[in-house]
């Protein structure tokens, strides 16, 4: 059987991109519309039920080393399959529901679920069959991406088809888990399979990188980095901090402008209509890098990324005109959808594909501290009496990583290790 046939590398990313847009709308995008109807006939009080956000993030980023080990034990197939079945799982605690402690634990298990079928996986695959990775990655962010935009939507027209019933809803949502992770399981075929795809994918991408000019817009390593050797790397923690810090300006700005407008005297429909743009951008972003990302280098999406959701934040702190309201969405909705492309190609253009698994699920880990983000803009919101600072402080951070980012170099081994020379050297580029 070849392992080069077009048809089912693409029908495998539309089968993964049908599982992130499903996840992504049936978890984080679902919960927020669903959940006052649970907290109106559970009598739950607002601050305990909405701690589900905080765990279904917490447990999603502190459970990104689990699919790495799985995936290396017993290959991808299972690894969706365990994946699909947690999700289940999560799904049947916050259908069938009881009190405050089962929903909890079922929006732990979603955040682990969420992580074994989702990002790992995906990533996983796709650098195993394209050596042009950036137009794969784009198109199964894109797709992920309007599972945020899609969600709400289906959270409403399924509970209005279940006559308001929310407990039907989440039973569906278990059922489709099953279907789709059905679906990614049979095609991602054995491990055999996909190891001797990944021998004539390397293949290929060495012989680019051989015959790539010295001055190549895009760096791609020609070597492949060990974990230890990755993370020795300033490049690393520059782009692990920037991971983060879209994590934490992204999940802080969309859980807290709502309230923020209202504060502000910003009209109802107005504001929905912002943040719905937002989430719109990150669409139209994923899929814009998708198509630069073999052409640009991607550390130049990267820092312009960061920087456009430094601005964006400084906007939403004041954004009480359409103006400032537009230059939210646009800048935290660009640099959010973005920023996770850049650093997925850009690990594998510096590291190499042979440990990306294991160097990508270190960057995911952070996740979970970025959990934290709405808590303490709400302590903040307490203590000064506006989510202003909040903006302010998340704009900061993110302004020093984009500085980083636009001086960043590719990080370099022993030169008798690489058989392409770095293009331009710096005095920030690594000396290892």
């Amino acid at each position: 059987m070849s392992t080069t046939i077009p048809w089912r590398s693409w029908l495998l990313l539309s089968a993964l991109s049908l599982l992130l847009f499903l996840i992504t709308a049936s978890t984080f995008s679902s919960l927020g519309v669903v959940l006052p109807a649970m907290i109106k006939e559970q009598g739950w009080g607002f601050g305990p039920a909405f701690l589900g956000f905080t765990f279904l993030g917490a447990f999603c980023g502190a459970s990104s080393k689990l699919p790495a080990m799985l995936i290396r034990k017993i290959g991808v197939r299972g690894t969706i399959i365990a994946g699909s079945a947690v999700m289940v799982a999560g799904f049947a605690c916050l259908a069938a529901s009881p009190g405050l402690t089962v929903y909890l634990v079922g929006t732990a298990l979603l955040g682990v679920g969420y992580q074994m079928m989702a990002l790992i996986p995906g990533t996983h695959v796709l650098s195993m069959l394209f050596k042009k990775r950036a137009l794969p990655f784009g198109i199964y962010f894109t797709i992920g991406s309007l599972g945020g935009v899609v969600g709400p939507w289906m959270a409403v027209e399924g509970m209005n088809l279940a006559h308001g019933g929310w407990r039907p809803y989440w039973w569906a949502r278990a059922v489709a888990s099953v279907v789709v992770g059905a679906l990614c399981a049979a095609l991602v075929g054995g491990q055999a399979w996909l190891e001797a795809a990944a021998v004539v994918t390397d293949k290929a991408v060495a012989e680019d990188i051989q015959a790539a000019p010295v001055n190549a817009k895009v760096y791609r390593t020609a070597t492949d980095w060990s974990v230890k050797e990755a993370i020795a790397t300033p490049q690393f923690y520059v782009i692990l901090a920037a991971y983060f810090a879209h994590l934490l300006g992204g999940v802080t700005a969309v859980s807290l402008a709502p309230t923020h407008f209202s504060e502000l005297g910003v009209v109802s429909a107005v504001a929905v209509a912002a943040i719905s743009l937002e989430s719109l951008m990150q669409v139209v972003a994923r899929m814009g890098g998708g198509l630069l990302g073999d052409r640009v280098d991607p550390r130049w999406l990267l820092a312009g990324a960061q920087g456009m959701m430094a601005v964006g934040l400084l906007a939403l702190a004041h954004a009480t005109t359409w103006p400032l309201m537009m230059l939210f969405a646009v800048g935290v909705g660009v640099g959010f959808g973005l920023t996770v492309l850049a650093v997925s190609i850009l690990l594998l253009n510096y590291y190499g594909r042979k440990n990306n698994l294991e160097i990508f699920s270190l960057v995911c880990l952070i996740g979970a501290v970025s959990a934290l983000g709405p808590v303490v803009g709400g302590v903040m919101r307490d203590r000064l009496g506006s989510f202003v600072p909040t903006f302010q402080v998340c704009a900061a951070i993110i302004g020093v990583i984009f500085i980083a980012a636009l001086f960043m170099r590719p990080p370099r081994k022993a030169i008798a290790q690489e058989l392409v020379a770095e293009p331009v050297p710096s005095m920030l580029q690594d000396a290892a």
